[in-house]
């Protein structure tokens, strides 16, 4: 899929010298002092605040209107010997929420317990059939995380069995809040929170911190004890790290080196990552995975007794369980995505023409729909929908592209579906097969109104033009004072024109690119991930446009840089 490349905005002269000035007050490059000057970072204070994420940049969770209600309920169970059930999501963010509020409050004294639904038998959220089972153990009181926000029959009938429940979330809500005793959300509009990108796991903290606060109990070692679970949570659930995300990601990645959750450690050893420092492209690419295969492929009960593990061997067999599902979900990954790429093809003949994609099978396994979703994205850069059917009901799980809201447009043709909920860029749904037709035609024409054709192309954007000779250490070593890189502060893009191919590309992997890349007498190893096609088309001495990030190779004898290409563009054959 070609790449529409978006350069910076051109600077204006008084912004140039702002730019200027910058860089002497932190004596830093100009380039370095330009980064950060578009991403609105244009104090000393600001920037310091930025380079240094600091717990005492975090926000009082008392500014959520209806916390303090939520905390009193909770000691008060507390103080009465009440059985609390905290109920989770089988995802990485709803489990790492799961495990810090059992933990967090366990060691207050808690009687407590928690419910993970399973993804195939009971579906997202909450259902009648766990709340009886909730039910008939004692709970008198339940505490969401990572989900309830839209269960408005779900919570009515926790009212009628006779129980309490506190919603914690972070899903966008509905018109209609359900009827809970508090809803802790900073997505619905009136919450009184200022910072509206917490992750799931990050909300839960918030409940945690103010019932510590509460009790006094807000040490520094307290406040800091389960900040690698808000971290991996955070990191894996692809928020925005700006803001409080970014202290919980810097803080917790720390924590994660120092190995205090045994469940965790045990991961990172089975990852092959316990002897290099732990940055989000680890918890991206190797813990999250992993972690979200138990849910996928079976219960989700084995991640949360991974993450609240108090034995080191326990925990090992806990990740030897979570390893062997996740090479399951490798190998149906596979199998669904080549299926789902088979019927595409068939039923779209006109790709270019087509607005989104909604495809759909009786055999398909319900935990790696989600993924595969994203990685048709990747593919056909549309919208697209996948949906597994049994005996006429059918799961989804959708995922958008850049700048679409696919919330809003399930919202608007909702009349088709029987549940949904998510984000503006993934969705999960239920849907009767007889409406699946009609939901498509009306998906179609919605997205058809709504997505200019200029999103069809994937926008990359450009940070900044540079030569290789630009290229050293110290300009390395100030990109890496960015970290930790997620979205909304992503790793900068960098693009240079008129290289030339200086050796014969080849594929490593799967499907990987390495190329090395010479101008101006100064050479750059390359790897372009995903990228591995480009090796039938270039040739030794193919000049090239370059887009790329910069990082350093741990592999061999001492770092050395290496571009991570994003994209190319071919000019011609240097003669």
């Amino acid at each position: 899929m070609d790449k529409k490349w978006i350069s910076p905005p051109v600077l204006e002269v008084e912004e140039k010298e702002a730019i200027k000035h910058l860089s002497e007050e932190l004596k830093v490059s100009e380039l370095i002092a330009e980064l950060l000057y578009r991403r609105e970072l244009r104090t000393v204070e600001e920037i310091e605040k930025f380079f240094n994420p600091n717990l005492k940049d975090l926000l009082d969770p008392f500014l959520f209107k209806e916390m303090k209600v939520a905390v009193e309920r909770i000691l008060r169970a507390i103080d009465n010997k009440e059985l609390i059930t905290i109920y989770g999501d089988y995802d990485v963010d709803g489990t790492t929420a799961t495990a810090l509020l059992y933990l967090g409050l366990k060691r207050i004294g808690a009687h407590i317990d928690y419910y993970i639904p399973h993804r195939m038998i009971d579906g997202y959220g909450l259902s009648a059939s766990c709340l009886q089972q909730i039910k008939e153990k004692g709970c008198k009181l339940i505490v969401t995380v990572d989900c309830g926000v839209n269960a408005l029959e779900e919570i009515e009938a926790v009212r009628e069995a006779g129980m309490e429940i506190i919603i914690t979330d972070h899903h966008n809500p509905k018109d209609e809040l359900p009827p809970a005793l508090a809803t802790i959300n900073p997505k619905i509009p009136d919450c009184g929170y200022p910072f509206h990108h917490l992750a799931g796991v990050g909300v839960a903290y918030k409940l945690l911190m103010a019932i510590y606060q509460t009790l006094g109990i807000d040490s520094m070692e307290n406040t800091l004890k389960y900040m690698d679970l808000v971290a991996v949570g955070t990191i894996a659930d692809i928020v925005p790290l700006v803001g409080e995300n970014r202290v919980f990601a810097s803080i917790g990645l720390q924590h994660l080196i120092e190995k205090k959750n045994l469940g965790l450690n045990a991961l990172i050893q089975l990852c092959g990552l316990d002897q290099k420092t732990l940055n989000t492209t680890d918890i991206v690419f190797g813990i999250a995975p992993r972690i979200n295969a138990a849910g996928r492929m079976g219960s989700a009960d084995v991640a949360v007794d991974l993450l609240i593990s108090t034995n080191e061997e326990k925990s090992h067999e806990y990740a030897e369980m979570i390893e062997h599902d996740n090479s399951l979900r490798q190998m149906e990954d596979q199998k669904t995505l080549h299926e789902a790429c088979e019927i595409i093809e068939k039923k779209y003949k006109n790709i270019a023409q087509t607005p989104c994609m909604v495809v759909s099978s009786d055999d398909w396994h319900q935990g790696v729909i989600g993924i595969v979703a994203s990685k048709l994205v990747e593919k056909y850069y549309r919208p697209v929908i996948m949906i597994s059917f049994k005996d006429g009901f059918g799961s989804g799980s959708g995922r958008s592209v850049a700048d679409f809201d696919l919330f809003a447009a399930l919202q608007h043709i909702e009349h088709n579906l029987h549940s949904f909920g998510g984000h503006k860029y993934a969705v999960g749904l239920t849907i009767y097969e007889e409406y699946l037709d009609r939901f498509e035609n009306e998906l179609a024409r919605y997205v058809a109104d709504n997505l200019q054709l200029g999103q069809i192309h994937p926008p990359l954007d450009l940070d900044y033009e540079i030569e290789l000779y630009d290229i050293t250490e110290f300009l390395l070593d100030g990109i890496e004072r960015f970290a930790p890189f997620g979205p909304g502060n992503s790793r900068p893009t960098f693009f240079t024109r008129e290289v030339t191919v200086a050796n014969y590309p080849y594929n490593v992997g799967r499907n990987h690119l390495k190329l090395k890349v010479l101008k101006d007498g100064i050479t750059l190893d390359m790897i372009g991930y995903n990228l591995g096609e480009y090796v039938n088309v270039l040739k030794k001495n193919s000049v090239i446009d370059i887009a790329y990030t910069l990082e350093y190779n741990y592999f061999g004898n001492k770092p050395s840089i290496q571009g991570k290409l994003k994209d190319l563009k071919i000019s011609g054959v240097k003669q």
